[in-house]
């Protein structure tokens, strides 16, 4: 079978070193000198100065909107994963759902204004497959209008935009190392901060919100994450170069195999170096992209649909919006494997298949 993905693992022994730290020291978890020393690597991996490693990518978009004390609406985009939408369900905030721009499947910036109120207190807009929003027109927005941004940057590991790390801009900025990200720690998720005054908040705020025995600040969470997680990630984070080439390799071969007469990709950023974090199709018709899923998964072959549905669409929002871009968009995406390893043979394969079937 070969699935949408397939986690990287590092050298079995190299993992095992770091095992046996964890054996001598008997910290497993709680700020251990494991994690301390992945949170440094991945400072200087990213060039940024302000890094909180987390237990998953969902916890540090609920840390940024507590950090920012964002209690009413959040502007968000509908064409992501449903991690985006909850995280500010979960913090008893309202998403305001704008409408995607139909070449980049980002939030469309010239949207944002109209559906700013009194009540709007941030932006949570999500770099679509590592491929950067507009920052720089949400940013003027924010700016006009005294609001915050979030950026959920799940997918953004390893890509820089204008010569900086894409996690480096916004007021916080989010990412997921999920096993099944271009870089992960089997479970985690990091913040980058912006604004230096928060350091001592978030640091609390991922720890139940108290120091020691006896300093009770404010209501936490439990947001730290192990020291098995911190090893796996500092046996990956090496690699990253060396994956994100594997990844383009494959995602050049079905650029020059694929039918692209009755097939369309986001538009990537000229001004970014990509991580080639997927391979989304959009077909000409839901019919076309079912009729090639079943020919695909009838081989043994597991694409996905994401993003799908689109979050507007879902039956537990407090409000209806109509966002068309992005529910036909949804409903004719679907991405296809891309991971380290997949073979040139499977790729053709997997490109034949769809060609035939269009």
């Amino acid at each position: 079978m070969i699935n949408v993905t397939k986690a990287f693992l590092p050298d079995r022994e190299e993992y095992i070193q770091y095992i046996h730290e964890i054996w001598d020291s008997v910290q497993l978890t709680n700020n251990g000198p494991l994690l301390q020393r992945l949170e440094s690597q991945l400072k200087e991996f990213l060039g940024v100065d302000n890094l909180y490693y987390c237990s998953n990518g969902t916890i540090v978009l609920q840390i940024a909107l507590k950090a920012l004390e964002i209690k009413k609406e959040v502007i968000t985009t509908p064409f992501s994963y449903c991690a985006t939408t909850n995280s500010i369900l979960w913090e008893n905030c309202t998403p305001v759902f704008v409408d995607v721009d139909p070449n980049t499947f980002n939030i469309n910036p010239g949207l944002i204004e109209a559906s700013i109120t009194e009540n709007t207190e941030a932006i949570m807009a999500t770099h679509v497959y590592g491929n950067p929003c507009d920052v720089e027109a949400i940013e003027a927005i924010a700016k006009k209008h005294s609001l915050k941004v979030i950026y959920d940057t799940a997918h953004g590991f390893g890509v820089r935009y204008k010569g900086r790390s894409l996690l480096s801009y916004g007021d916080l900025s989010t990412c997921s190392f999920h096993a099944t990200k271009v870089f992960h720690t089997v479970e985690g998720g990091v913040l980058v901060s912006n604004l230096p005054e928060l350091n001592q908040k978030l640091h609390l705020l991922r720890a139940f919100g108290h120091r020691g025995d006896e300093e009770y600040f404010f209501a936490g969470i439990n947001g730290k994450n192990s020291e098995f997680h911190a090893a796996m990630g500092l046996c990956n984070l090496p690699h990253v170069p060396e994956i994100i080439k594997n990844r383009k390799a494959i995602f050049d071969q079905y650029d020059g195999l694929l039918n692209w007469d009755a097939l369309r990709k986001p538009c990537l950023s000229p001004d970014m170096e990509y991580n080639y974090a997927y391979y989304p199709l959009v077909f000409e018709s839901e019919a076309a992209m079912r009729k090639v899923q079943a020919a695909l998964v009838e081989h043994q072959i597991i694409p996905r649909r994401y993003f799908y549905p689109s979050l507007n669409t879902l039956p537990f929002m407090p409000v209806k919006y109509e966002c068309p871009v992005s529910e036909d968009i949804s409903a004719r995406v679907l991405c296809i494997p891309l991971y380290v390893g997949l073979s040139p043979e499977d790729i053709t394969t997997i490109s034949q298949l769809i060609n035939r079937n269009l």
